[in-house]
């Protein structure tokens, strides 16, 4: 059950899903759990728990924000937005081309997947992107647990020399 506390959605959730069933408090919570905010991303748990450094989160979010602007996420409605209008006539008068930038931060994102390198671009797009968690993002590669952490922490190093992030 998620419930809303000082601007986060936290719920509670049992550390080892197979034990869950079995072992039970009074209350009904899980005998092992932990509560999580469920707006946080992946990346910013990892983050805040000193898994990852601030260069590394800064690298994924960078990235993050690239492939957002670029608009690569499946779209899944009708865009209903009305075109953009200039408020004045026979110029663009301070408007942002959103074609270009959306094609500039395309070719960033791009170019920041290629330079993390050949395997590590899964992980990197599933986590950082995506959103998923890592023991999800593990499974779906095959890989075995706490792996996935090793080779996120190579693809932000990477993505960091990319944008040069210090």
């Amino acid at each position: 059950m998620a419930h809303q506390q000082s601007g986060r959605l936290l719920a509670e959730r049992a550390i080892d899903r197979d034990e869950a069933p079995k072992a039970r408090t009074q209350r009904g919570r899980p005998a092992r759990s932990v509560t999580v905010n469920l707006a946080e991303s992946p990346l910013g748990w990892l983050h805040s728990r000193g898994l990852v450094s601030d260069r590394q989160f800064d690298a994924g979010e960078r990235l993050r924000v690239d492939w957002e602007r670029a608009q690569l996420a499946p779209q899944v409605t009708m865009k209903w937005d009305a075109a953009p209008v200039s408020g004045r006539r026979g110029g663009s008068g301070g408007t942002v081309d959103l074609s270009s930038s959306q094609i500039d931060a395309k070719r960033r994102f791009h170019s920041a997947i290629e330079a993390a390198g050949p395997g590590l671009a899964d992980i990197l797009w599933r986590v950082v992107c995506s959103g998923e968690g890592m023991r999800d993002a593990e499974t779906a590669l095959g890989w075995p647990a706490r792996a996935g952490k090793l080779v996120l922490t190579l693809a932000l190093d990477r993505v960091a020399d990319y944008y040069r992030i210090t």
